[in-house]
């Protein structure tokens, strides 16, 4: 009987796969969700086609971990406990925060900032009180080694803080911000990625940055999300929130949208943590922020920035982010918010801010290149070679998972200007039971409060359900309530309309926001309506709009409106 010799195990694995066996395999160290996101960004420069591998682990001990296997699994990478993983080698070890506990890895590691450099001052990480967080002797040295073989910093002037640390200094790597880089890239899709937040014409993007701690614009003024959206007239502004993912990871996202549940129903728009504040930097008009990276890099991308707190308790002196809370214009949170932001545009000057940003994003442009070569010349051993182009920053993803509601409630005030225009200003309303001196309420009929739906002057229905129950709603609302103006949609450019005097119009626009048939909003409509019979109050008020039409201004926009009485009548 012939001897039958057993084929080797690699070469029995191999015969199944697809792809060959990798050359080298790199291990992603994520210790927070926030580096956990920015690990995963710099690790799209190592190609799978160049025999790479790529397994991940999560450093245990920081109190920021709360979302980051959820967030994994999404990703559907291989998760090694760590235990596993330092036991295993490697030719490369990815992070981009640095832990002295990593130094029981089995390969070369590389640690990266995972924000805007390196600012922050956290004596709890650090043991001390001069060194930012990720550049101290603490984090970087075990029994007097330094631990990572690469400490990339986005600018030379980082380098020089090492001096906290003199035996890391030596291996420290300019490499810039790819973060930076891709924002910048994604420029061209700013009306794509206004279209997601709900903005477009001259409607301008208000968002809120606030990174985490006490010294935080959430943690100086918890409030304010509620108050923009609420000071500001929804046709001019919309107003979204980035928040720091150590906000979610410490307090649970369950917390995070309770606290912001009343803004989120006067319409702020929250964005997740994992995505989307790229897009957000993007689209932005103006920023109310804080000494958090994202605010850092939003008045670098030469956004409008107004700083409602500064974190220069909590911030290295000799950093450009201190010198940047120095000097930015502030945001008062008591003041008039509608005020302080009109004016922003004149107190903000890009050329001073982006004097700041020179010293603390190096490398423009050259980031992915810098990034790509240092990588690979640890795996160069293995045979795996850097492609011969090196890569081009994508425009960042179109923001996702949005947290959002439409207003049910507005405070309204406004006027019929010299020319017969009527100009409308319309506010969310949120929780208030009482409206602005000189303004009304104007409500839809998704509004449950039913003490300000008894005292709205204005109701409209913003469901179409065709033009029969469209009549018999109006008809039963002002039957019931005591507003003077009741109006239903009947499509999206359409809606039918009683006053209390006279009988029903369909309403259509005509002409305005630049579109052949804009969006008539029934909200909008009833205001104006009330606002003008208000200033003229004729006796028959259907007949004089079925003959002259309105002129609606809100927002620098101007619609025109046409009546007529609905068929039948």
């Amino acid at each position: 009987m012939p001897f039958l010799r057993r084929a080797p195990r690699r070469a029995a694995r191999e015969r199944w796969n697809t792809w060959p066996e990798p050359k080298a395999r790199v291990l992603a160290v994520a210790r927070t969700l926030t580096s956990a996101t920015r690990l995963r960004d710099v690790l799209t420069l190592l190609r799978p086609e160049d025999g790479i591998e790529i397994s991940w682990t999560v450093n245990p001990g920081s109190v920021f971990t709360d979302g980051l296997d959820d967030y994994l699994a999404r990703l559907g990478v291989e998760v090694l406990p760590w235990r596993t993983a330092t036991r295993r080698r490697f030719e490369l070890a990815v992070a981009c925060t640095v832990n002295a506990s990593m130094h029981g890895l089995r390969a070369p590691l590389m640690v990266l900032p995972h924000g805007a450099g390196y600012n922050r001052l956290v004596p709890e990480t650090t043991g001390d009180a001069v060194s930012p967080a990720g550049l101290s002797a603490r984090e970087l040295m075990h029994r007097g080694k330094v631990v990572p073989a690469t400490i990339g910093v986005s600018h030379e002037e980082q380098r020089d803080r090492l001096r906290t640390c003199p035996p890391a200094a030596p291996r420290a790597l300019v490499v810039g911000d790819w973060c930076f880089d891709r924002i910048t890239a994604s420029r061209r899709r700013r009306d794509h990625y206004r279209a997601c937040f709900g903005v477009e014409g001259h409607r301008r993007l208000v968002v809120v940055h606030s990174t985490w701690s006490e010294h935080s614009l959430l943690g100086r003024c918890p409030e304010l999300p509620e108050r923009l959206v609420t000071s500001l007239p929804v046709d001019e502004f919309a107003v979204a929130a980035v928040l720091h993912p150590n906000v979610w990871a410490r307090h649970g996202t369950s917390e995070v949208l309770s606290r912001l549940a009343r803004a989120v129903d006067a319409g702020l728009v929250i964005v997740p943590p994992e995505e989307g504040w790229r897009a957000a930097i993007v689209a932005a008009d103006l920023i109310v922020g804080d000494h958090g990276s994202t605010t850092f890099y939003s008045a670098s991308q030469g956004r409008v920035t107004l700083l409602a707190a500064t974190g220069l308790d909590e911030l290295d002196p000799h950093s450009p982010t201190a010198a940047f809370a120095h000097e930015a214009p502030r945001l008062d949170p008591d003041g008039d918010l509608y005020a302080q932001l009109r004016a922003g545009p004149a107190r903000f000057d890009p050329g001073l801010h982006g004097e700041i940003a020179d010293r603390q994003l190096g490398a423009r442009g050259r980031a992915g290149r810098i990034l790509q070569e240092t990588m690979y010349s640890f795996l160069e051993h293995k045979g795996v070679r850097p492609p011969a182009d090196g890569p081009e920053p994508r425009p960042v993803p179109p923001p996702a998972g949005l947290h959002r509601a439409a207003p049910v409630a507005y405070d309204v005030d406004g006027g019929v200007l010299p020319d017969g225009t009527v100009e409308v200003r319309r506010r969310p309303v949120g929780d208030r039971l009482h409206h602005r001196a000189g303004g009304f309420f104007a409500v839809t009929d998704r509004d449950a409060n039913e003490q300000r739906k008894w005292s709205a002057l204005v109701l409209a229905r913003t469901v179409v359900e065709g033009e029969h129950a469209a009549v018999d709603w109006v008809d039963e609302r002002l039957a019931e309530q005591f507003a003077n103006v009741a109006v239903a949609a009947l499509g999206p450019n359409r809606c039918l309309l009683r006053l209390r005097t006279g009988g029903p119009l369909e309403a259509a626009a005509r002409r305005g926001w630049g579109r052949a048939e804009p969006r008539l909003d029934p909200v909008l409509l009833g205001s104006a309506v009330h606002l003008w019979w208000e200033a003229d109050p004729v006796a028959d008020p259907a007949a004089r709009l079925a003959r002259d039409g309105l002129r609606v201004r809100t927002g620098g926009r101007v619609l025109e409106v046409a009546f007529t009485p609905p068929p039948g009548e």
